[in-house]
């Protein structure tokens, strides 16, 4: 066979550059194909470190990986698509995706997330799709967790045991289109007033809109939150119940209290000057008087005096 007619020296050089560019060879037990790697439901319990360095999809779902590590994650400059759902990873760290700049689609639900770290997305400027949703133990998001993330179309919070959103977090997700919420126990009080505002004027699409309720106060319990914003709006500027009206009581006892006391002191002070005060002047007046009467005694003596000197002693 000539080396034109087969898969000769050349066709294995160029498989080794390509494996050189790549990085490495397509991690065991997983499928590698077109720039895309498929690691899906191999009972792995930590990310592949041999991963090719030119992917662009990554499936890791349905594993037991515990952490995505940055190291080795950051290395895949090209990576677009990352799908970590049904893991067990537990937190996410602010320079976990510091390398992959480029993904565009990033699935981490179902997992035990307990924390998110306020910049963690901060370098997915180019993120459209974000899923965290049933991670019931993550219970609550920085203000600034989505503060970069300027391109995000949609996101999933389902089932993230959440209670409370500031309205500040979405501040700068001018494109987003879809949001879910529900699942989750929200505490619809007076703190929570800006964001259901927000959820009125946003006119956001939220596909589970009925079924995201207000799990507080009693008098909200079961109202969609995407409607609640004007009763709870009643309830925090312009309604007054027994608790608002014993705290001005309280607050007006106080008041009065400490006004008391203040008048006391004063008081207390101007007569303490005043007697301190008059003392000094009795004292002063005293020793005027003592002075007077020394400068009299004196005077006295001085005549005398003159007068004894001016006639001669009998003899």
């Amino acid at each position: 066979m000539s080396l034109a007619s087969g898969p000769g020296p050349r066709w294995l050089l160029f498989s080794f550059g390509m494996g050189l560019v790549s990085g490495s060879k397509c991690p065991h037990n997983c499928l590698c194909q077109a720039q895309e790697v498929v690691c899906s439901r191999q009972q792995l319990t930590e990310y592949p470190s041999d991963i090719p360095l030119n992917t662009r999809r990554l499936f890791l779902n349905d594993n037991k990986i515990t952490s995505l590590p940055a190291m080795h994650l950051g290395l895949l400059s090209d990576l677009v698509y990352l799908d970590c759902h049904n893991n067990r990873i537990r937190e996410v760290m602010d320079y976990t995706f510091i390398g992959v700049f480029k993904l565009i689609y990033l699935d981490l639900s179902s997992n035990n997330l307990t924390s998110i770290s306020p910049f963690s997305f901060s370098v997915l400027s180019n993120l459209v799709q974000l899923n965290i949703a049933n991670n019931p133990h993550l219970l609550s998001l920085d203000k600034y967790t989505f503060a970069n993330t300027s391109s995000l179309r949609y996101l999933d919070l389902r089932n993230t045991g959440l209670q409370t959103l500031d309205k500040t977090a979405f501040h700068h997700l001018t494109v987003l289109q879809t949001l879910y919420l529900s699942g989750n126990p929200w505490k619809c009080n007076c703190s929570f007033l800006d964001f259901t505002i927000f959820l009125i004027v946003s006119h956001l699409d939220h596909p589970d809109g009925q079924n995201a309720t207000c799990m507080e106060p009693t008098e909200l319990m079961g109202w969609p939150i995407t409607q609640v914003g004007n009763p709870l709006r009643y309830m925090c500027i312009t309604h007054l119940d027994r608790k608002d009206y014993v705290f001005l009581l309280l607050i007006g006892f106080c008041i009065f209290a400490a006004g008391t006391v203040a008048a006391w002191l004063t008081g207390v002070c101007a007569v303490l000057y005043q007697n301190a005060h008059r003392k000094s002047n009795e004292d002063e007046t005293e020793d005027e008087a003592r002075n007077r009467v020394e400068v009299s005694r004196r005077i006295f003596q001085s005549r005398a005096n003159s007068v004894h000197v001016g006639y001669p002693q009998l003899t």
